[in-house]
């Protein structure tokens, strides 16, 4: 008894008014051992056993099945407790909470859980668990929360609808397959159903809906098909539902007319087919979050009325119809939501002037319109959206000039593309006054004028960027995909996860020299200037951009040698100088050994070295080009002075005739003459230019 007084005074242990240990409250304690050690039969009244992050390794013992009074049993983040989970758990019959989380456990579902019928709380997530789901699980007919995670395989057992109590089913994250079996229907308390990231087939059945307490569906990352059923919401309590990268070809015109507790919806990349306004209601409700994107959405947002259907949301945060073929123009009622943080309307085919307004809610973060038909000027209702961060206006039919003023009015600005629209005029002095900026993209419009030299104030690529901050987070963060050219190569990338830091001014009419202060930019990791005409050397400080992953300077008007600095681009892995004037020796690196192909420097005639032809001699060095447009000069001047001398002089001694017609006969042969010598000293320069000096 001394020993169990003695025991009873440790603040891990609880004990009865017997003196009896009850509780075994271990969490947190390094143990850093087997689970052997504990002598399980020297506690037979132990009700609660807990072991949260203890360093322990081994198995865990047969020997726990001896603790028949055991009413909660939680054993979790200790990911060096392997082995299997031993049959005799099966004896546990008082145990109403099981959790084995975060274990290294490598094992099956034993067919002895169906005896633990007082269960009221089932979990074992992230302990490898392998094989299928035992029909007996249906025995359990007292669990509210069943959660089973992470290799599961086969279907889901309709023995599953025993379980009528049931409030949380939670599958995801498994390899589960078949069809969802008809007795879910039986759950009529179910409250969260989360089957994500599965290989779950077929319809969802309308009885899916019998519950009057679902609040929450997770089904996305699956296969199922055909249309959203109508009955999911008729009880009024859905608020949230996310079926993102599913088969749904259709939302049934009922499924969320009434549902006005939904908060949060996205089919993202579904095949449905519809239009969006015959989905939902005109009811506002408390819808924050709607997604879309990827389907083949179709009509207007307009209702009959003439309205957008969305303009009395006012809870709208999260708006994304991006990829679809909707059509109509923008409405200006979008600037006026007081909650709207992101919109992506791009890839479909809206059309006309974006709308000037007087307000722009300062919560707007992220605007994409790309890929439609806007026209019109710069949107001058932007000039207020104070917070934007993200702002794509690429491929559309934008014209005007760039205004002076973007920099000023949205200081926040992190990405901005404008590609492929019609802008014209000048890059403005003033884009180099953003501070945040880490993406510009200006490609493929009508450009004129030098590129702006002061990018002092560009310190948002001066430094490196280990990764971008374009997440949008609300309760469940989404990752924002923009359309870029990385590489020389269209790709829609994350920007959360990627380390975007570049510059894109290619395709325009831009002119002058390279500016040097583009090489104080060092966080930059690409820098497309192709397709302009710019001339004059590449700036030899350029070996400063050691993070630089890509570098086109193709198509212009370049010359001179290629700077040794190259030698220190030790990340480039795309590299384009091709068409140009450029001359001399190509340098060498050990990241630049590694890309071989010829067409880099391709229309360079002056180039040589690899992966190009040797250079003949670094102690015969060629002929500037300068010098060869001197000694052209010069011969076209001593041609010239001898073709005049020798017409004049034939001249004189025609005045010598009197007859009038010999002098008339003279003066052709004359001409004849030198004609012949003028077309002889053409040939002559054709063939210098062509050859060259010997």
């Amino acid at each position: 008894m001394a020993n169990s007084t003695s025991l009873c005074r440790s603040t891990h242990i609880t004990c009865d008014q017997a003196g009896h240990v009850i509780e075994l409250d271990l969490a947190y304690t390094s143990l850093n051992g087997t689970l052997d050690k504990l002598d399980f039969s020297a506690f037979p009244h132990l009700r609660s056993l807990t072991l949260i992050r203890n360093g322990l390794f081994g198995t865990i013992p047969a020997g726990i099945g001896n603790l028949t009074s055991l009413v909660t049993l939680r054993i979790m983040q200790n990911p060096y407790l392997r082995g299997r989970i031993p049959h005799s758990i099966g004896q546990l019959k008082q145990l109403s909470d099981l959790q084995l989380e975060a274990l290294g456990l490598d094992s099956t579902l034993p067919q002895e859980i169906g005896n633990l019928t007082s269960l009221i709380t089932l979990t074992i997530n992230l302990a490898t668990l392998a094989g299928s789901i035992p029909p007996t699980i249906g025995m359990l007919m007292k669990l509210r929360k069943l959660s089973l995670g992470n290799n599961l395989t086969g279907s889901i057992p309709m023995e599953i609808g025993n379980m009528t109590g049931l409030q949380t089913l939670n599958l995801k994250d498994n390899y589960l397959g078949g069809q969802l079996p008809g007795t879910i229907s039986h759950l009529v308390k179910l409250q969260s159903l989360l089957l994500s990231e599965n290989q779950l087939v077929g319809h969802i059945f309308p009885g899916l809906g019998n519950s009057s307490l679902l609040e929450v569906i997770y089904i996305a990352n699956n296969n199922f098909s055909g249309a959203f059923p109508s009955s999911i919401c008729v009880k009024g309590a859905l608020w949230t539902v996310f079926a993102e990268y599913n088969g749904f070809t259709g939302i049934h015109p009922q499924a969320f007319q009434n549902c006005t507790t939904l908060q949060y919806v996205d089919f993202t990349a579904n095949n449905i087919v519809a239009e969006l306004r015959d989905c939902f209601s005109e009811h506002p409700g408390h819808l924050y979050h709607m997604a879309f994107s990827h389907n083949q959405l179709h009509g207007t947002l307009l209702t009959d009325r003439g309205e957008d259907f969305l303009c009395n949301r006012t809870n709208l945060g999260f708006l994304d119809l991006s990829n679809n073929v909707l059509h109509g123009g923008f409405s200006k009622c979008f600037w006026d939501l007081p909650n709207l943080l992101f919109l992506d309307l791009s890839s479909n085919s809206f059309s006309g002037v974006v709308p000037f307004s007087r307000t722009c809610q300062e919560r707007l973060k992220f605007l994409l319109l790309a890929n439609n038909n806007f026209t019109g000027t710069f949107p001058l209702g932007l000039k207020r959206c104070k917070k934007l961060a993200v702002l794509d206006l690429g491929d559309n039919d934008f014209s005007g000039t760039i205004p002076s003023w973007v920099s000023m009015s949205l200081p926040r600005l992190n990405f901005l593309r404008l590609s492929s629209n019609m802008f014209d005029g000048i890059i403005p002095h003033e884009i180099l006054q953003f501070r945040q900026l880490q993406v510009l993209d200006l490609s493929k419009n009508k450009l004129t004028g030098p590129i702006p030299d002061d990018f002092t104030n560009f310190t948002g690529m001066a430094q490196e960027r280990n990764n971008n901050d374009f997440t949008y987070k609300n309760k469940y963060s989404y990752q924002v995909e923009i359309h870029m050219v990385w590489k020389n190569v269209d790709h829609v990338y994350s920007l959360a996860i990627t380390a975007v830091v570049g510059i894109d001014l290619s395709g325009n009419s831009l002119t002058l020299e390279i500016p040097n202060g583009l090489t104080t930019l060092l966080g930059l990791r690409y820098l497309n200037l192709s397709g302009n005409h710019l001339s004059g050397y590449i700036p030899g400080d350029i070996g400063n951009l050691v993070l630089l992953e890509s570098l086109d300077l193709s198509r212009n008007q370049l010359r001179g040698e290629i700077p040794r600095g190259f030698a220190d681009l030790k990340s480039i892995s795309n590299l384009n100088l091709s068409t140009n004037m450029l001359s001399g020796r190509i340098p060498m690196g050990d990241q630049l050994r590694t890309l071989d192909d010829p067409s880099i420097y391709s229309n360079n005639l002056g180039l040589c070295g690899f992966p190009l032809e040797d250079c003949v001699s670094s102690s015969t060095p060629t002929q500037p080009e300068t010098s060869l447009d001197e000694d052209r000069e010069a011969l076209w001047f001593y041609c010239f002075v001898a073709a005049g001398f020798i017409s004049g002089f034939w001249l004189y001694l025609g005045f010598l005739f009197r007859r009038e017609t010999w002098r008339y006969s003279f003066y052709q042969y004359v001409d004849n003459m030198q004609a012949k010598v003028t077309k002889n000293i053409r040939s002559c320069i054709s063939c210098f230019q062509v050859k060259g000096p010997e």
